[in-house]
């Protein structure tokens, strides 16, 4: 397995520099079920910040760009499910993807409640203020 790290992800679905895009491509073709590569939540956390921030992508677009990322049969998802949730919080609650996977993660670990300041992810991530 070959970790995978954000700008290749970046380069192949924005494609703002077409030299590192054809090596992006490339690199990717080169993957296999055998030996695929492997792309963590921090990349995918990173990956949805510079579409959104960056490039100026909307949620449901980030969201679609996101899931192309995981319908690669050559690549492996950290906790394939867990985005997959976090992704759909996203989509049906307008929960920023950060949040919703700080949501996914920390329930997975047993968490009844995420506190946060964030008035943003108390009403679109399930997050409790705290007090």
């Amino acid at each position: 397995m070959i970790g995978i790290d954000t700008n290749v992800l970046v380069r192949k679905i924005i494609r703002d520099d077409e030299e590192q895009a054809a090596r992006a491509d490339a690199f990717l073709a080169s993957l296999t079920t055998v030996n695929p590569g492997y792309v963590t939540h921090i990349v995918l956390v990173e990956t949805w910040w510079v579409l959104t921030r960056v490039y100026g992508k909307s949620i449901h677009d980030a969201a679609a760009l996101i899931d192309t990322i995981l319908d690669i049969a050559t690549i492996t998802t950290q906790d394939y499910d867990l985005v997959t949730e976090a992704l759909d919080a996203v989509t049906t609650a307008g929960a920023d993807f950060a949040d919703a996977m700080i949501v996914a993660v920390a329930r997975r670990n047993a968490c009844q409640q995420i506190r946060t300041f964030e008035k943003g992810a108390v009403r679109h991530a399930n997050m409790t203020e705290v007090d």
